[in-house]
């Protein structure tokens, strides 16, 4: 579905992405783990034509080179960033429904499907997003972007700052995610939620992968956890 190989990537002299190669099957979740710095992000942000790279990066056989990031929103590839963009003048839901691609086409998702999803949102859909707390809109911010039905996911950094309880709503929404058949690259500095929601994890390292493997495989190599993960 998602293939990338020798993807590059350079912020100004600095070579940030040093010939990543990574897939992502239909309805799998891989978490991509590292340190910060690692190029975790800007992986993500080539993903969506954020950021200039080099290589190859094909989405169901096409290439996504020199396509607008909106456009490669249009190809049903949805993007959670780490900033948690809401729309901060408009009601919880008035954001989610902006997420709608169109309306002619019939959608896995409702509304009813985001307030089961994360009860809280149910309570304040009437309530100004910029009003809302962190975690709140975080909730909102993965919510709108699966109103837009994408078959991919990429998502950055969902638990980061969150509170444990609001880790544990967001680990069950990615099951869901799973479990609904919609494939997710995920973003996790948190290695037990990466590990509990991932298929596959792909282990970041100088801007490249190091390792990929099953979160089992991770588990039992010590050694590239100490190397690359831990501080």
């Amino acid at each position: 579905m998602l293939q990338i190989d020798d993807l590059h990537a350079y912020y100004g002299q600095s070579h940030v992405l040093q010939g990543v190669c990574l897939e992502v099957a239909p309805g799998e979740v891989v978490a991509l783990l590292g340190r910060n710095g690692s190029g975790r992000s800007t992986t993500a942000k080539a993903i969506m034509g954020l950021v200039d790279w080099r290589g190859s990066l094909y989405w169901r056989g096409q290439s996504l080179a020199g396509l607008a990031p909106h456009d490669i929103a249009q190809r049903s590839i949805g993007y959670v960033p780490e900033s948690r963009d809401v729309f901060a003048a408009l009601t919880v839901q008035q954001n989610l429904l902006l997420g709608q691609k169109s309306r002619r086409k019939a959608c896995r998702w409702s509304l009813d499907d985001m307030y089961q999803l994360f009860p809280q949102l149910a309570q304040r859909q009437h309530t100004k997003a910029g009003v809302l707390s962190g975690g709140e809109q975080q909730m909102l911010t993965l919510c709108r972007t699966l109103m837009g039905d994408p078959d991919l996911m990429v998502i950055d950094e969902p638990t980061e700052g969150l509170a444990p309880q609001l880790v544990v709503l967001v680990g069950q929404f990615l099951h869901t995610l799973r479990q609904r058949g919609v494939s997710v690259l995920l973003v996790e500095q948190k290695l037990t939620i990466a590990l509990q929601v991932a298929d596959r994890v792909a282990l970041m390292g100088q801007g490249r992968v190091v390792f990929t493997g099953t979160p089992e495989q991770l588990r039992a190599r010590s050694d590239l956890r100490q190397e690359w993960l831990q501080v």
